[in-house]
């Protein structure tokens, strides 16, 4: 993560703390109006295009931000990063901001992959292993199977992976086997 997106995604995260807005709701006209922007060629270049004077871009922003029911806060935001030229990275900031607003909520992502499907008994356990490892109360847990893995799991929580795989562990088997053999 950029420390432009950071620093983008922590001044909106105080302002949206600083007027008790619903950070939920927030993050979901963000990624709406990502996806929109994300959607539209035309979009882009009437928000990106300098030659378009400002107020013209604003009125393209707010009938966006009326047709979403987007915040005045949220649509502030937005002005301000299409006045800064930085619109194109607006994805980047939005995923930062939803870091921080995930971890102001209490709530772990983890993406996890096993070698075979997980029940729902299995799941739940695995969530709550990490909730105790992350000291978070949520888990918001995405799955995955990779038959290569043999057995186990791997989760990766942010930028820490935790690779429990019979793969990883036999991986690690050989390599002390080949140090204990030279």
């Amino acid at each position: 993560m950029a420390a432009v997106d950071l620093r983008y995604a922590r001044a909106l995260a105080a302002v949206i703390s600083g007027q008790k807005l619903d950070v939920v709701a927030s993050q979901g006209h963000l990624n709406e109006f990502v996806e929109t922007l994300e959607a539209s060629a035309e979009l882009r270049e009437a928000l990106e295009n300098p030659s378009i004077p400002e107020p013209q871009k604003l009125r393209v922003l707010d009938a966006i931000a009326a047709k979403l029911g987007m915040s005045k806060t949220v649509r502030n935001f937005i002005a301000v990063i299409a006045h800064h030229q930085r619109l194109h990275e607006l994805r980047k900031m939005v995923e930062a901001y939803a870091t921080l607003a995930d971890e102001a909520l209490s709530v772990a992502e983890a993406e996890i992959v096993s070698a075979q499907p997980l029940d729902e008994s299995n799941r739940k356990l695995l969530e709550e292993k990490i909730s105790r490892l992350t000291g978070l109360q949520q888990v918001h847990a995405t799955y995955s199977e990779d038959v290569t893995l043999l057995g186990g799991a791997v989760v990766t929580i942010g930028s820490t992976v935790y690779d429990g795989s019979i793969r990883a562990q036999l991986q690690q088997l050989k390599a002390r086997l080949v140090a204990a053999g030279a």
